[in-house]
């Protein structure tokens, strides 16, 4: 149980694939959850102390190919000053989000498996927990490739917060939205808006 004491130290939640990296067997791994009474944060996550519930992190570890996007990334960027209601994250096509969404508190949003990864980044959550987010332009992208899912006047604000801002990249911006097929879109609200 020592290794167990090790991961206990290092990590605030327990989850099997971290013990199983350290090299302690699932049956060990629940032994040491009952022996002392872990109650689970979230479908096999378990937390090591009473620290607040990070739901980002949490997310994360459940589903840890999923990149937090659309609402969760305008607010971390500053795009909008309103803390989404649920949680919005993209996973790759195919992917059986069911268990993550049957509550009500994540929207999820697909993409081909090869466009995954472009734009992400890991950043500081609130807890100071590191997870994965899209950063400005991809989110910008996502928030063109969603419009019609979006309310008029959100979407309007994002993207003039986005234009106004000094940490804009418009080159990567038409460089991502060339992958995602919305440059035509795009370039047109950027001669309206510049």
């Amino acid at each position: 149980m020592d290794e167990m004491k090790k991961i206990v130290q290092n990590n605030d939640y327990l989850i099997p694939r971290i013990a199983k990296k350290a090299g302690v067997s699932k049956f060990k791994f629940y032994k040491y959850i009952h022996e002392n009474g872990l109650e689970p944060v979230s479908r096999g996550v378990y937390s090591t102390g009473d620290n607040w519930k990070d739901e980002l992190y949490v997310l994360h570890q459940r589903c840890p190919k999923a990149v937090f996007s659309h609402d969760e990334a305008f607010y971390y960027h500053g795009l909008t000053d309103r803390e989404p209601l649920v949680h919005t994250f993209t996973i790759y096509s195919g992917y059986n989000a069911h268990r993550l969404t049957a509550d009500g508190s994540c929207k999820v949003y697909s993409v081909k498996k090869e466009l995954l990864d472009v734009g992400k980044t890991m950043v500081k959550d609130n807890s100071g927990n590191r997870i994965p987010m899209y950063d400005l332009e991809r989110t910008i992208c996502d928030l063109v490739r969603s419009r019609n899912s979006i309310e008029a006047q959100d979407f309007s604000s994002v993207i003039k917060t986005y234009v106004s801002g000094k940490d804009k990249n418009l080159n990567r911006l038409m460089e991502y939205a060339k992958l995602f097929r919305v440059d035509n879109v795009i370039r047109r609200y950027m001669e309206v808006l510049l």
